[in-house]
């Protein structure tokens, strides 16, 4: 396999020179934009296999920018990490809402930012619980890894890449708990730098769009 290719979605030259830098030595192929609009063009013809998407863009905004890649389903698989100056809470919820498998707050530390890349495009987790467990049934809850499709009473629920791994982890394990660290571990990474406040916001998207199975 080749080396991965990430589309980073920068408009601050000053930090987009040192995300393709710290990249680029960690061995990813890197691409650089400024603009939305532009970039919107650019994961429909290059299908990269991950984007660090900046919020606050010329012309295209992150967050609809995100919003439009989660609703194609041409680009809808292809991992979005938010890289913004705005950590709020609310702003996590946002991102996250709009389809974004993972939130990078600035500043931040080079050697985060590759253990949040690294994670994501770490699927062994995933394919490795599938493998064992590829169909999950609990009541009218269906999890399944093949199809990358989760049913709530029979009608199909939207989930984001992260949320579907924790989903099929915590399903495939009913009756047991985990500590924090040991969902990012297993399910995001184990070198993965996540915030308690992250994993929190997943688990509660995860319940709101499970309804009467949210327990």
């Amino acid at each position: 396999m080749g080396r991965p290719n990430i589309l980073v979605v920068e408009d601050e030259p000053d930090i987009a020179e040192v995300i393709q830098y710290n990249l680029a030595r960690e061995g990813y192929r890197v691409d650089v934009v400024g603009d939305g609009e532009i970039a919107l063009e650019r994961v429909v013809r290059d299908a990269p296999d991950l984007v660090l998407l900046d919020l606050m863009l010329p012309g295209l905004d992150g967050v609809e920018l995100c919003r439009r890649l989660k609703e194609d389903p041409v680009t809808r698989a292809v991992p979005v990490i938010m890289v913004t100056a705005k950590g709020e809470e609310s702003d996590v919820v946002l991102g996250l809402g709009v389809g974004a498998d993972d939130y990078v707050s600035k500043p931040f530390s080079p050697r985060e930012l590759t253990a949040r890349v690294r994670a994501v495009l770490r699927r062994g987790a995933l394919r490795g619980e599938a493998g064992k467990r590829e169909r999950i049934t609990r009541d009218g809850l269906v999890v399944d890894a093949v199809k990358h499709e989760v049913r709530v009473d029979g009608e199909r629920a939207t989930f984001t890449a992260t949320e579907f791994r924790l989903l099929h982890f915590l399903a495939g394990h009913a009756g047991r708990a985990f500590t924090r660290d040991e969902l990012l571990s297993r399910v995001i990474g184990e070198h993965a730098t996540v915030t308690d406040r992250n994993i929190d916001v997943h688990v509660r998207m995860i319940r709101r769009k499970l309804g009467r199975y949210r327990s």
